[in-house]
């Protein structure tokens, strides 16, 4: 299911974003020009990766510090051993689409 996820120009360069989608809590972001979507729960303890901060392509859980690739979800720091699920993601026509199960 393909949905919007609002204006490309509410989502900053390195500013992750809360949204609810379908009614699945996301966390996107912004990176080198091109957008992408995680779960925006952590997989170690369940802390808000949107509350989170980027630095360059990883995203760092707020609570107990776990880092996550944005691009893929990929775990590259812990405590998580865990991916966090990602979603594709884009923008067409100045909105943010992202195609969710």
């Amino acid at each position: 299911m393909r949905v919007d996820a609002g204006p490309e120009s509410e989502l900053r360069e390195g500013e992750p974003m809360c949204a609810t989608l379908a009614t699945r809590p996301v966390a996107l972001f912004r990176v080198g020009g091109k957008v992408y979507c995680l779960d925006n729960r952590c997989t170690h303890m369940g802390g808000p990766l949107c509350e989170g901060t980027v630095d360059a392509t990883v995203v760092e859980c707020p609570w107990h510090g776990s880092q996550f690739d944005v691009r893929t979800g990929q775990v590259v720091g812990p405590p998580a051993r865990t991916p966090v699920r990602s979603y594709p993601a884009g923008v067409e026509n100045g909105r943010i689409w992202v195609d969710l199960p």
